[in-house]
């Protein structure tokens, strides 16, 4: 059986400090307790024994620093970064509060997003490319246990390409889906935190 862990890179926003949308036009890296919530993913991961296969980020800073963590805590080195694992473009909403967001694009698609994937007006997702990638991964034969470092948007599309709604993951927090021998995959576990 093969394993795929989805596991979104720790806080870049410090505590009381209000959080914007951050996607793929800004490049920032972990505060101090994302780089805490890093280092637990990789104590967790090699307290459970597990053996890499692989270990895949986003191009992201944020999710480079948490593989990196998640490295040197189990010994496995990062194999590299995928694109479709990045974040997505938030557009003219980049950097922007979420009270400000909701002011532009309205509850509505806001919710469609959130419950739906699809993507409010001036967002560029590209998520046909996005779907295609994660089954295109998950159609992988093989065993053993991937780790893929990545956003809270770009994780949505592992559940949207299983056909299952999507749901967020927290920072710090890491998704199962486990892959049969006949290549059906199933989901374990979503938003659990070390």
């Amino acid at each position: 059986m093969r394993r795929i862990f989805v596991i979104r890179h720790g806080n870049t926003f410090a505590s009381g400090e209000e959080p914007r949308r951050i996607g793929a036009r800004t490049d920032i890296p972990l505060v101090e307790s994302g780089r805490v919530q890093a280092a637990a993913l990789g104590d967790w991961f090699s307290g459970q024994g597990v053996i890499v296969s692989r270990l895949l980020s986003s191009p992201l800073l944020r999710a480079h620093e948490t593989a990196g963590a998640i490295a040197a805590a189990t010994g496995h080195e990062l194999d590299g970064t995928r694109d479709w694992l990045g974040e997505i473009d938030h557009g003219p909403d980049e950097g922007l509060s979420e009270t400000d967001v909701l002011a532009r694009i309205g509850p509505a698609a806001l919710a469609l997003w959130e419950e739906q994937g699809v993507a409010p007006d001036g967002w560029i997702v590209d998520a046909d490319m996005r779907l295609a990638a994660w089954r295109a991964f998950f159609a992988e034969r093989g065993e053993g246990v991937d780790l893929l470092v990545t956003s809270n948007g770009a994780a949505r599309f592992a559940l949207l390409a299983l056909g299952l709604p999507p749901r967020k993951l927290r920072t710090g927090a890491f998704g199962e889906l486990a892959v049969a021998t006949d290549g059906s995959v199933s989901l374990v576990r979503w938003d659990a935190r070390p």
